[in-house]
């Protein structure tokens, strides 16, 4: 069997280390879960902040995990214009591929998750696992902007999607 290549891209914001703290988790998952994977694939993880990101890293992508703050009920801002710069430019290039989603929250989340998944929707990607919302409990002004330090628990539910979705890769192009 041939060897073949395929790149998971790890597409994160965060404000307050959360999110980032959980897009690095879920890059070292799958790092983990590759070294696991007796596979004649290779893939290659990537992970870049969200203000970073290209149309050619997006294109060259074989599957995604987006990872981000939920602020006000929605998207961060830096994240939603991530969406807002390459949503067209990539509109009917990557359908099918495979996505995750990870959001950062105070209280909630379902917001935010419900915001990326629309716009996954109409980019036609398919979702391998429901959104993980990790909590912070940050509901002041004060504990919000704080930076946060996320538990065990939280970092490793990260990081099996990371797994979860290098693994799906995997399998998908094996």
């Amino acid at each position: 069997m041939l060897d073949t290549t395929a790149n998971l891209l790890i597409v994160w914001h965060s404000r307050t280390t959360a999110s980032k703290q959980l897009a690095f988790s879920a890059h070292q998952g799958a790092k983990k879960a590759l070294e696991q994977l007796q596979s004649h694939t290779r893939i290659g993880v990537n992970c870049i902040p969200a203000e970073q990101a290209t149309a050619p890293q997006l294109l060259a992508a074989d599957a995604f995990l987006f990872c981000a703050p939920e602020n006000l009920a929605s998207l961060s801002g830096e994240m939603k214009a991530f969406f807002d710069r390459h949503y067209y430019a990539l509109l009917n290039q990557i359908n099918g591929r495979p996505y995750g989603t990870i959001i950062s929250a105070g209280t909630d989340g379902q917001g935010a998750a419900k915001q990326v998944q629309r716009i996954c929707t109409g980019w036609r990607l398919q979702l391998v696992q429901a959104p993980l919302i990790v909590l912070t409990g940050a509901d002041t002004a004060e504990s919000i902007w704080a930076p946060k330090q996320l538990s065990p628990e939280q970092l490793h539910q990260a990081e099996e999607l990371g797994g979860v979705l290098a693994a799906q890769l995997t399998l998908a192009l094996d």
